[in-house]
């Protein structure tokens, strides 16, 4: 990991992305790429025209201007420190920037705060970081908040082990390796979806068949839904972080095949990361 990409709008939320994005950076020894977005109205500007004398140039300008002015502040974080950092500011629509700057400049890891606090599904459905996420090649972390002490120590890979989604493994493998963390898989059962133990157990080692894992530990949980089976098992063991892959058709509302519960009021959400099933 060398590219960390924080989408900054300035507000609460993009400062704790970037205090977790700086802790991880650290840690890896990797580079923060800090984008900012201008959504301008329709009219005010032309972004294909961007940089040509027409009567848009001298608003854009400052616009732009604004926003490397706050760039300075939002940079004297301290949690910065020691970290090189590269500002960008574009002109696009706030999801499809992000997505293109991953792209463009080869991000490992894009890192995003969220408001939500009802549950997995409901911190990424509904915004641009739900569309990120749907949409992103490079796995998205998102947090909701940054404790000080912030760390990586214990990831629970949630999943229902089908063959086919052994597709992105390898990386939730390397991701744990970064950190030197345990990785807890988990499968949870619900009444509506039962399982025996050992047919889940058969599963999860065929799933697992042929990788080098390392440390790392096999779990199956019986809950009510899928959903507050992950939050229950995660806040039992007191993980740091909670792994999931997404199909990229509707985010995580397809993470099973079908839905993953209704909301859950769980004001102690940890911080989730998604890689896409390419």
């Amino acid at each position: 990991m060398k590219r960390i990409l924080v989408p900054v709008d300035f507000s609460k939320q993009a400062k704790v992305a970037a205090k977790v994005a700086a802790r991880i950076a650290k840690l890896t020894n990797s580079d923060i790429y800090l984008l900012h977005m201008l959504e301008l109205p329709s009219g005010v500007i032309d972004s294909g025209n961007f940089g040509s004398s027409t009567s848009n140039a001298p608003t854009s300008l400052l616009f732009v201007k604004r926003a490397h002015e706050k760039f300075v502040r939002f940079k004297k974080q301290h949690f910065f420190s020691g970290i090189n950092l590269i500002e960008i500011v574009q002109f696009n629509r706030a999801f499809e920037g992000i997505l293109e700057e991953s792209q463009k400049q080869e991000i490992d890891l894009i890192v995003m705060g969220s408001k939500g606090v009802s549950g997995i599904e409901e911190i990424l459905i509904g915004s641009n970081t739900e569309k990120v996420v749907r949409r992103s090649d490079v796995p998205v972390l998102v947090v909701k908040e940054a404790p000080d002490d912030f760390k990586i120590d214990d990831i629970v890979f949630a999943s229902n082990f089908k063959i086919e989604n052994r597709k992105t493994f390898q990386k939730i493998i390397d991701f744990a390796a970064y950190f030197d963390a345990n990785l807890h898989l988990l499968k949870v059962n619900t009444i509506h979806n039962f399982e025996t133990t050992k047919k889940s157990s058969e599963m999860i080692r065929a799933f697992v068949n042929e990788f080098d894992i390392g440390n790392h530990t096999l779990n199956i949980y019986n809950d009510i839904t899928v959903e507050k089976g992950i939050l229950n098992f995660a806040n039992d063991i007191d993980a740091d972080l909670i792994c999931l892959n997404t199909h990229g058709r509707r985010g995580l509302a397809h993470l099973f095949n079908g839905s993953i519960g209704e909301d859950i009021a769980n004001k102690a959400l940890k911080p989730v990361i998604t890689f896409k099933l390419i």
